[in-house]
C-alpha cells in the first residue's frame, strides 16, 4: 500500500476516533443505548483502520498522528457540539500538537 493511501486511511481513523469520543459524552456514561452502540461501533472500526495504516506506516508515526489529531478533532467537536470553548492556553496547547504532528510526519526519516 502507498503512504498516501496510509495517510488517506488515517484520517478515516481520525474521523471515526473523533466520532467515537462525541458518542461516548452522548452515551453519558453509557446509559444510554443507542449512543453506546455506535461508540461501540466507531471505536471497533477506528482500531480496524489504525491496523491497517500500521502495515505502512510505522506505530510510533501512527499512533501520534491519529492521537494528536484526534485530540485537535475531538476538541472542535467539544467546541460545536457541546459549546465547551477551551482557554488561551489549551489553545496554544493544540497548536503545539499540530505542530508534533507535522514534525513526526514531514521531518522523520526513514
Amino acid at each position: 500500500m502507498s503512504n498516501i493511501i496510509a495517510y488517506i486511511i488515517l484520517i478515516l481513523a481520525v474521523i471515526l476516533g473523533t466520532a467515537a469520543n462525541g458518542f461516548a459524552k452522548s452515551a453519558n456514561g453509557f446509559t444510554l443505548l443507542i449512543p453506546s452502540l455506535l461508540t461501540a461501533i466507531t471505536i471497533v472500526g477506528c482500531m480496524f483502520t489504525l491496523s491497517i495504516v500500521m502495515k505502512t506506516i510505522p506505530v510510533g508515526i501512527t499512533y501520534a498522528s491519529f492521537a494528536g489529531l484526534c485530540i485537535v478533532a475531538t476538541s472542535i467537536v467539544g467546541i460545536y457540539k457541546f459549546n465547551q470553548v477551551p482557554s488561551l492556553y489549551s489553545i496554544i496547547g493544540l497548536v503545539f500538537i499540530i505542530i508534533g504532528v507535522l514534525m513526526v510526519n514531514l521531518l522523520e526519516k526513514n
